[in-house]
């Protein structure tokens, strides 16, 4: 067989066989992946890719390895689910670093954590002035937890006594042009309101439309054009 083929069917199979263990084994934003998940999750890639273009060797000890990671993460999953201890042993704990405002030296040097990185992630937060701050706690995927003092953090609605509306959630009524009927439905709405509301926008056709979001809460309609300004 033509070697380019054989690449392609090993790379499709490997690409489906990555894509049914992911959805066996969730989701998870890439800067919430624990460094346990990021070591498992390279080495399945490199796998599957040796599985696409490693023509030395046949296919199915490949496949065979990647059956044995997914199900290993998949069975240590279900562990740390129930099992507290297990999670701590993989992913580890949060690690306090700074308590009632003061450096913990000792903490950061267990986690071989750096005040360089402190304060790197503190200025990521906004906060430039360490006497600001609380509290802050390192997590297990490597983000930093602030709580600012009470006099320097942001005052809120219920802290001014004021009543606010709750926001709620958008619900896209019109996508790449298309009117979504099921949204309509679920938004309380039907095809006549949209219409009518596109019209008093100077929109003649739904097709000009890229996105359309309506909000129930606070009835407001969100409308973006393809052609946004004219020539």
């Amino acid at each position: 067989m033509n070697e380019g083929l054989v690449v392609l069917v090993r790379s499709l199979i490997g690409f489906f066989t990555l894509l049914i263990f992911a959805r066996l084994l969730g989701k998870q934003q890439i800067s919430q992946l624990t460094f346990f998940d990021y070591v498992l999750g390279i080495t399945i890639g490199s796998i599957a890719a040796s599985l696409s273009v490693d023509l030395t060797t046949r296919a199915w000890p490949h496949w065979v390895g990647l059956i044995t990671w997914a199900v290993t993460v998949l069975a240590l999953q279900f562990i740390t689910i129930r099992w507290k201890k297990a999670d701590t042993i993989l992913t580890g704990e949060p690690v306090v670093v700074i308590m009632n405002g003061m450096v913990m030296e000792e903490s950061m040097k267990k986690t071989r954590y750096t005040l360089s990185d402190l304060l790197e992630q503190l200025r990521d937060k906004g906060v430039f002035d360490l006497t600001r701050v609380q509290f802050a706690v390192l997590e297990t995927n490597g983000q930093l937890s602030v709580l600012l003092k009470p006099e320097y953090a942001p005052a809120t609605p219920s802290d001014l006594n004021l009543t606010v509306q709750s926001s709620g959630l958008s619900t896209e009524l019109i996508y790449n042009g298309i009117i979504i009927d099921e949204n309509l439905q679920k938004a309380g709405v039907d095809r006549f309101w949209l219409i009518k509301q596109l019209n008093t926008q100077g929109i003649s056709n739904p097709s000009e439309v890229f996105i359309a979001a309506y909000n129930p809460a606070s009835s407001t309609l969100f409308i973006d054009k393809y052609k946004d300004y004219s020539v």
